[in-house]
């Protein structure tokens, strides 16, 4: 991008988004999109799936224990070969050359959304890649959020959702939901974490 879309194109951009537009017929195990133009993305899903397709395949191949990184959705499973849980570093977005947190991963996942990757910059604005489908304007607040979930695609999903969320409705819907953790970082570099979740700070 080159310059900010007009407030027309970005109304334009998000006419056609919401699942209430998309009718699923489970007997034909068809899906049928109500607007014209209309399109399912894959983006808050893909990677987490193919991971999770990926530790599928290795358990059944007889793999005991391994970690997959598929563009930053990891999944785990077993333990390490000196007997400990594998450990994933937590970026820090202010720096992502360095980390913030070092946790365990117990037979699960970790996905982390954030604006550090991919973003533009206009008039000293950064906006990052994930859009609120209610504005249809980059999400703001938030600027990296990690979700540990048993699966990668579920951790995909709330990543991205969180993100848009904001902390207190993220936090919120994560503390209910069992086995979900996560840890957001706000656009000051202040740290908000789920009830049952430890930091072992580098």
């Amino acid at each position: 991008m080159t310059e900010m879309p007009s407030t027309e194109k970005i109304k334009e951009s998000v006419a056609k988004v919401g699942y209430q537009n998309i009718e699923v017929n489970k007997t034909n195990s068809s899906v049928f999109l109500k607007k014209t133009g209309m399109k399912i993305g894959f983006g808050a899903i893909g990677k987490g799936y193919a991971a999770d397709k990926a530790k599928a395949l290795l358990i059944h191949e007889g793999v005991q224990a391994g970690i997959i990184n598929a563009s930053g959705d990891m999944n785990t499973w077993g333990k390490q070969v000196n007997g400990e849980y594998w450990k994933v570093a937590i970026t820090n977005p202010m720096n992502k050359n360095k980390a913030f947190a070092l946790l365990p991963l117990k037979e699960g996942a970790v996905v982390t959304s954030g604006d550090y990757e991919k973003y533009v910059n206009f008039n000293g604005t950064r906006y990052t890649h994930i859009i609120d489908p209610r504005t249809g304007y980059p999400a703001t607040g938030i600027i990296s959020a990690t979700v540990f979930a048993p699966q990668a695609e579920l951790a995909d999903a709330l990543a991205t959702s969180i993100f848009v969320m904001g902390i207190e409705p993220g936090i919120d819907r994560i503390n209910q939901l069992p086995k979900i953790e996560c840890i957001l970082i706000d656009d000051k570099g202040n740290i908000h974490k789920s009830n049952n979740i430890e930091i072992q700070t580098e």
